[in-house]
């Protein structure tokens, strides 16, 4: 017979974590909503400039590009990797998606005989690397609620100097896409060298296409001058970018993990109670039963 008192103490621990989950869910749940709009009003704009830079690059002679450092292509030998994750645990999948994105790319890297590289963005993504004993270039942690340009420029400034140094020859940025409330996607994203062959929108291609006869660009007062304000504010914003939609993806796993715990809990208590009240029926039946059984004897 299950023991009363076992049970009545689980049910009680199990209701105080049920409150902290609510809590946590709904605090979330109220931050998911800011996220969501920092993400969709960033997005036109990220764009714009992404497309603005591809245009510019495009329009820019073999000989012009050689002189910019952050576009020479050369033969990749080590690989830097920026990794997108968050300081804190309890969002579900969300870190563990992202570090096997990771680990897996890091496989295919070494199986080529390229050395991998990390820069790692939040707490979970760090420890992790760094008991693999994989090559951490720079860690950035004690993340801020809300990304800020800041961060996104030290991490892009951390990018570029190893790029020029020629610490590394590539740089990728492995994060998540917010997709909606119930969904996210890692990803891996080519960063450096700057490239003209991303794939623009199809009403940018369209409009690049019917402008292919004028491909000669002017730049005033200098290529040079234009490229010194566009080529920091371009890298910068894909960090920033990366940043905002990682901070909502966890945001959004997180209320959805809590959620479920939420409900996981309820079930649980629930079923708890059923136990204890039948227990505890047996309990009294079974005095009842000693009590008759007591006083037929003394007849």
């Amino acid at each position: 017979m299950p023991n009363l008192k076992s049970i009545k103490v689980r049910i009680k621990s199990i209701k105080s974590t049920q409150k902290i989950t609510q809590a946590m869910k709904l605090v979330a749940a109220s931050k998911v909503r800011k996220a969501q709009v920092r993400v969709l009003n960033s997005r036109p704009y990220s764009q714009r400039v992404t497309n603005f830079t591809k245009r510019t690059v495009s329009a820019m002679s073999s000989l012009e590009k050689q002189e910019i450092p952050l576009m020479n292509q050369r033969d990749v030998q080590s690989v830097g990797i920026i990794v997108i994750s968050s300081d804190r645990g309890l969002c579900g999948s969300y870190n563990t998606n992202i570090i096997k994105r990771t680990a897996k790319r890091i496989l295919e890297l070494e199986k080529s005989g390229i050395k991998p590289k990390l820069i790692t963005v939040g707490n979970k993504a760090n420890n992790f690397f760094r008991r693999t004993k994989t090559e951490i270039l720079e860690s950035f942690t004690q993340l801020p609620a809300t990304p800020s340009v800041e961060l996104a420029n030290l991490i892009a400034n951390s990018a570029e100097i190893s790029f020029t140094n020629k610490t590394i020859d590539s740089v990728e940025i492995i994060g998540t896409d917010f997709i909606s409330m119930l969904r996210n996607e890692a990803y891996t994203k080519h960063f450096l060298p700057i490239k003209e062959d991303s794939s623009l929108p199809s009403t940018s291609q369209s409009e690049f296409s019917s402008n292919k006869s004028s491909r000669e660009v002017l730049f005033e007062p200098s290529l040079s001058i234009v490229l010194q304000s566009l080529i920091p504010l371009y890298l910068s914003n894909i960090i920033y970018h990366a940043l905002l939609e990682a901070n909502c993806s966890e945001l959004a796993s997180r209320m959805n993990a809590m959620s479920n715990a939420t409900k996981n809990a309820k079930e649980l208590i629930e079923n708890l109670t059923i136990v204890y009240n039948k227990a505890r029926q047996a309990t009294i039946t079974q005095e009842l039963a000693e009590i008759v059984g007591g006083v037929e004897a003394l007849k």
